[in-house]
């Protein structure tokens, strides 16, 4: 059985105008705390990142920061984390946060999240991981890229035989669980004839 023991979180480095994003983002970081699983984030302590982070922290948990140096002022690095690591660039932040981690959440966020999501579905789906991504659907948050997804398949730009499995959780509590299980399920998976995987949203 796999455990999942580290999990990269990808969100806002701004708080967003809905004011359950914020309020998700304590209380998962309550949650990973309460169940020894270690934050891996982007290593700063403004917005939905700095509020998971310090979460995590208030309730006894452990974290790693991963920042480029030229992010370390803007995004005010958070000096209280137990582990601080200073990348010369956004690739290699990209890569150690992805060898850091047992599995990826997205939460709410802009641009550099939804880059920092699809590039593990496409990981995936080339078969380079079979780490569990999931969206964390907050309000409904991420629905307009669901809807997407949707299309793509529809359209055939996701074949059948291109799938990746794709997780999504509406509560902060179904995350752990999701997680758990989706990791679970790797160890038994039977792989496909031909290697090739599809979106799936779970």
């Amino acid at each position: 059985m796999n455990i999942i023991k580290t999990v990269c979180v990808y969100c806002g480095s701004g708080p967003g105008t809905n004011p359950r994003f914020v309020e998700a983002a304590h209380a998962l970081g309550k949650n990973f705390a309460e169940n020894n699983i270690r934050l891996v984030y982007g290593g700063g302590s403004v917005g939905l990142m700095g509020a998971i982070a310090k979460s995590v922290l208030d309730h006894g948990g452990v974290v790693t920061g991963i920042i480029p140096d030229f992010l370390r002022a803007r995004e005010n690095a958070l000096t209280r984390v137990q582990e601080m690591i200073v990348t010369s660039n956004m690739h290699e932040r990209k890569q150690l946060m992805f060898d850091r981690s047992d599995a990826f959440v997205a939460f709410p966020g802009g641009i550099g999240t939804l880059e920092e999501l699809v590039e593990q579905l496409t990981w995936a789906q080339l078969g380079r991981h079979n780490k569990p991504i999931l969206m964390a659907n907050i309000d409904g948050f991420w629905e307009p890229l669901l809807g997407l997804i949707d299309h793509m398949r529809s359209t055939e730009f996701i074949r059948p035989g291109l799938t990746v499995r794709l997780l999504t959780a509406n509560t902060v509590e179904d995350i752990l669980p999701k997680l758990q299980e989706a990791a679970s399920a790797v160890a038994t998976a039977v792989p496909t004839t031909n290697g090739k995987k599809v979106i799936e949203k779970m």
